[in-house]
């Protein structure tokens, strides 16, 4: 099996690289600014902005499956003009897609999402993700739209190192309590998605796991994890801030799970004290 890696460089696209070269795949990456740190992959440098350069990066590498897991935040042009480039040059090759989009996508208005709900985004990121998800379902419609949440992993993600500044005094703010999302790991997020990547299902899959936390419970279950105080960990409410945004999204991804193998852990196990180098569960 050959993979190219869209975003090889960032936190997903690490472990998706160090996992599908630990299962002796054939692994391609990109990246825009550096290479990561991946052994055993040949990376490439790309910029999704420039449709050109995108099909002519997966004609040379000719992969038999990309998974696109880059993302410009609210940057138009890269996450959703970047997203439909690779659909674009992926449909017109023949090659399997696996595009990884957001919760972002949704409002909130109605708290728990499964796969059958559109997307009514509130945020400039969340408008660019469900415009790059219209687009692949349209010009690829073989391929997979995954949608995930809060990737959380053994203490490198931006919540995690977050949660330990704010912890240990190093940074100002606040973790809010009305802010619920459905944390999943790293580990099992890109082993779910190099599943899909594999197989020949299509269609809108969510990749969550099954605990709704807000973003201080969260914070709370890193800092019992990593040793440190929870009660020094600041809490607010991001209704009283004004921020937008949505507060309550919750992804169902019960239809999902009963299509793949691998078991998308909930934060309360996987950030159970003890549990720090993670590890994914099975069957």
């Amino acid at each position: 099996m050959k993979v190219l890696i869209i975003g090889g460089s960032g936190f997903l696209g690490t472990e998706l690289v160090r996992r599908s070269t630990a299962a002796g795949w054939e692994t391609a990456a990109t990246y825009h600014s550096r290479p990561g740190d991946g052994s055993g992959a040949t990376w490439h440098r790309l910029d999704v902005r420039k449709g050109a350069e995108v099909e002519a990066a997966l004609a040379s590498i000719a992969p038999q499956a990309v998974i696109d897991v880059t993302s410009g935040g609210s940057d138009w042009e890269v996450t959703a003009d970047g997203s439909i480039h690779v659909a674009m040059a992926s449909a017109r090759l023949g090659r399997r897609l696996v595009h990884v989009s957001s919760d972002a996508v949704f409002s909130g208005s109605r708290v728990h999402y499964d796969e059958r709900c559109l997307p009514d985004p509130v945020t400039p990121y969340g408008a660019a993700k469900a415009a790059a998800e219209s687009a692949v379902r349209l010009l690829a419609p073989a391929a997979v739209v995954a949608r995930t949440s809060l990737i959380i992993g053994s203490g490198g993600s931006v919540h995690e190192r977050m949660v330990r500044s704010l912890a240990e005094g190093r940074h100002g703010g606040v973790l809010f309590t009305d802010t619920v999302r459905c944390p999943v790991h790293v580990e099992d997020l890109a082993s779910a998605l190099l599943e899909l990547a594999a197989c020949d299902h299509s269609g809108v899959f969510h990749l969550a796991g099954p605990d709704a936390l807000s973003r201080h419970e969260l914070g709370v279950l890193i800092a019992r994890r990593d040793g440190l105080d929870p009660t020094r960990l600041p809490s607010g409410r991001r209704a009283d801030t004004g921020i937008p945004g949505a507060l309550d999204v919750r992804l169902d991804s019960t239809t999902s799970q009963a299509l793949i193998t691998t078991r998308l852990r909930g934060a309360r196990t996987f950030l159970r004290v003890g549990t720090r180098e993670g590890g994914v569960a099975h069957g």
